[in-house]
């Protein structure tokens, strides 16, 4: 079941931010608005899902292995 909800005297300098926010996203702002109030009430994810969320994020990004990075820590010390 679908309902609407309306919010009520927004500040104009956090509408500016939601708009920008889901043009980033590519989202219109009510969609932008559910997906922000849906992260915020699905606080409790297993690790699994968090990984998987993480790896979405991180899709496409180079990244350098953990032994590269102690090994380089260790050779700065």
């Amino acid at each position: 079941m679908s309902q609407t909800l309306r919010v009520e005297n927004v500040d104009d300098e956090i509408v500016k931010k939601l708009s920008d926010r889901a043009v980033r996203h590519g989202r219109t702002i009510e969609a932008e608005h559910r997906a922000i109030l849906m992260q915020a009430l699905d606080a409790k994810l297993s690790f699994e899902e968090l990984a998987g969320k993480m790896r979405e994020m991180l899709e496409g990004r180079h990244h350098t292995q953990s032994e590269i990075l102690m090994l380089e820590g260790r050779d700065d010390r």
